[in-house]
């Protein structure tokens, strides 16, 4: 395996593609493609008023917040989130995301790649 740097601004941004989602962007930041095996990581923009509706994945989440203000549902629970907080989403287990803010949210959220 061999390291990688890489400069955030030279990573592209794109539209979370999901049916339902409004104003929310997704940037993959650490992928297989640069080596790493187990994990990727991700960097999401939720813009004011955006959201990420309710779904469920085979993995966990571990997530954590760059800026902004959103809450985060998982399952029958609401969490109000904001810089500096931690989360965990166990794998299975509906969740959705919206920006509370006055402006964007930014979160990163570290997923596996591969089921162990």
């Amino acid at each position: 395996m061999k390291e990688v740097v890489k400069k955030i601004d030279l990573i592209p941004i794109k539209p979370v593609e999901m049916e339902g989602v409004k104003d929310a962007y997704i940037q993959w930041l650490i992928t297989p493609d640069d080596g790493a095996p187990r994990f990727a990581m991700r960097r999401f923009i939720v813009k004011k008023g955006g959201s990420i509706p309710k779904h469920s994945h085979w993995y966990e989440h571990e997530i954590f917040v760059l800026k902004g203000k959103g809450i985060v549902g998982i399952e029958d629970k609401t969490y109000e989130v904001s810089e500096g907080s931690v989360l965990f989403v166990p794998p299975e287990v509906p969740h959705w995301y919206k920006n509370i803010g006055d402006g964007d949210w930014e979160f990163l959220c570290i997923i596996p790649t591969k089921k162990c």
